[in-house]
């Protein structure tokens, strides 16, 4: 297999292809391309970036091309078990699902003004009305899951799942950001944080060459 990153220091949705093949424990290669610099435009017309019309992450697996974060888990979870990926509990399962989802589809303002730069903290920054509301949101999924399904882990569900995987560049947004959080959150964060293929993905980023001023040059939106 092989998947096609961005940047590790900006690219969330990259981050959660990757932490699927990590949790797969499939071999794969990976190319890692920079995003948005001279040459992204001409790069992303490429055969490779063809089927995701120029977006990353892709995996190929042989003639077979999967795009999208989400899809990429399913396909994953299909080939080696969906025990790897999802709760056992099927009301567990549910709601991971459903959180899932929500985190891929939803959560605009949270994207468009905090943009995820693992190697940046900026210290706590004003938020705007619409981050503030979904990160309530966010932080009340959180505190269900744990409180339902949590267990004795250190998860949302207990051991680790796809739901963390989608909310793993949302624990960096809060970290680079200084988002006030409750205790209950900064211990799920430190365990997320701590978790090896989290750890990895942050240390390759630092020794990442590209820079994308805009994001690196954070000035946040007034509240």
């Amino acid at each position: 297999m092989k998947l096609i990153i961005g940047n590790r220091a900006y690219s969330s949705w990259s981050m959660r292809g990757w932490l699927a093949l990590k949790q797969s424990g499939i071999d794969f290669e990976e190319l890692v391309v920079p995003m948005f610099d001279e040459q992204w435009e001409k790069r992303r017309e490429g055969d490779e970036f063809a089927p995701s019309l120029g977006k990353a992450p892709i995996l190929w697996d042989g003639e077979c091309v999967v795009w999208d974060s989400l899809a990429i888990i399913e396909f994953l979870a299909d080939r080696v078990g969906r025990e790897r990926f999802w709760p056992e509990d099927e009301s567990a399962r549910g709601m991971a699902r459903s959180m899932a989802a929500e985190m891929h589809s939803g959560f605009s303002n949270l994207r468009r003004e905090l943009p995820v730069n693992v190697r940046k903290s900026f210290g706590s920054v004003p938020l705007s009305d619409g981050v503030e509301a979904e990160v309530n949101r966010i932080l009340n999924l959180w505190a269900q899951a744990r409180a339902r399904f949590g267990g004795q882990g250190e998860y949302l569900f207990g051991d680790w799942t796809a739901a963390d995987i989608m909310f793993a560049p949302v624990v960096t947004r809060f970290v680079t950001y200084g988002v006030k959080i409750p205790p209950f959150v900064a211990t799920y964060m430190e365990a997320v944080l701590h978790r090896a293929d989290v750890v990895e993905w942050i240390e390759l980023a630092q020794d990442e060459p590209w820079v994308i001023e805009e994001i690196e040059k954070f000035e946040g939106k007034k509240p």
